[in-house]
């Protein structure tokens, strides 16, 4: 079994879905001939071909927009946003249009796209490629959001998020894109996105926070989170924690 980083397993689980499903497409910018900004697309363009890999203008609406029209007819889009701080060129055909789809046709029609979104700190960059913003989506009816915290997850996640019939989300934290390795298997079961992850309980809640902007900083006494890791306040006490899939976990279903 490999050792794969997030990269390396996001772009094998964008292979299989390409490969078992001629309906998979992925578009965005820089993602063929380039590979993407951080590489995930690598190599496909060389396999799929143009019809399959598209290269877009610099526009985030026009983007979004096409992926919708793909999906509506029956395809199964997935743009590729280069930063999380350019999806708010996007968030008209998101909020007004991805995630209304279903509901709008009363369930005629239904908009199975995911959208990759590199996003976070964590890496000294400028403020457009270091941000935070998956609570706009979170609070958004109709759109599902998934967050990977490690490359097994990743892998999985992403092609449940494929397979999804509504709009997927899918935020990729670029601090973790080749710190991590760890095994991956050649072949993943069927599963399907149902709730994040659990990683411990308590029942006390100590929540403080010294300043609005403290982004990537970890909570007050310098605790960090990652893959799940405990969050402590003042007094030592500890809440339940989730282990960084946000909104969604891939729930294997046989």
């Amino acid at each position: 079994m490999a050792k794969l980083t997030v990269v390396e397993a996001l772009n094998q689980a964008l292979r299989q879905a390409m490969a078992r499903d001629d309906r998979v497409i992925v578009l965005g910018e820089d993602v063929g001939k380039n590979g993407g900004v951080f590489r995930v697309t690598q190599g496909l363009l060389d396999q799929f071909g143009e019809n399959r890999v598209i290269d877009t203008p610099l526009s985030e609406s026009a983007i979004i927009g096409a992926s919708i029209g793909l999906a509506v007819y029956g395809l199964r889009p997935v743009p590729e946003l280069q930063f999380e701080g350019f999806a708010f060129g996007a968030m008209e055909q998101l909020v007004a249009h991805a995630s209304r789809i279903r509901n709008r046709s009363r369930g005629r029609y239904q908009c199975p796209m995911v959208v990759r979104i590199p996003y976070g700190g964590g890496i000294h960059a400028p403020e457009h490629h270091s941000e935070s913003n998956e609570a706009y989506f979170v609070h958004t009816p109709g759109l599902k959001v998934v967050v990977p915290s490690t490359p097994y997850e990743a892998k999985g996640l992403l092609l449940a998020a494929i397979q999804d019939p509504d709009p997927v989300i899918f935020m990729e934290p670029k601090k973790i894109y080749r710190s991590i390795r760890e095994e991956v298997p050649e072949e993943t079961r069927r599963r399907k996105l149902v709730a994040g992850r659990v990683r411990r309980v308590h029942a006390q809640v100590v929540a403080h926070q010294r300043h609005p902007l403290a982004l990537d900083r970890g909570p007050v006494d310098g605790t960090r989170r990652l893959g799940g890791a405990t969050l402590r306040g003042e007094r030592g006490s500890e809440r339940e924690m989730e282990d960084g899939e946000a909104a969604e976990r891939a729930h294997e279903v046989g």
